[in-house]
């Protein structure tokens, strides 16, 4: 498999208010590329923002099936995989800033 560049490891933060309280404790959340594994993430968020990583998490959410107008298609929303990363303590990431 081939070696993928920290920035395409990382795809984007999720900003939300469950992530907003997450990250009082430590933990931040990502949407990272379908393929991707844990030490891969971990390495990405390390040398992206120059933090220590404690712990990851790692999730696949699958796309729900919506309607369109009119009733005439049947879609999907897109799947995503999303990652969780807890810093070790003293360490932090400044998203909006």
């Amino acid at each position: 498999m081939a070696e993928m560049h920290l920035e395409d490891v990382i795809l984007r933060p999720i900003l939300s208010e469950k992530t907003w309280r997450g990250m009082e404790e430590g933990k931040y959340t990502f949407e990272v590329a379908p393929t991707a594994g844990k030490a891969e993430i971990r390495t990405a968020v390390e040398g992206l923002f120059g933090v220590k990583v404690d712990r990851v998490w790692v999730m696949n959410r699958c796309g729900k099936p919506r309607r369109t107008r009119l009733d005439r298609r049947h879609g999907r929303t897109r799947a995503e995989r999303r990652a969780v990363v807890k810093l070790a303590p003293g360490h932090k990431i400044d998203l909006v800033g």
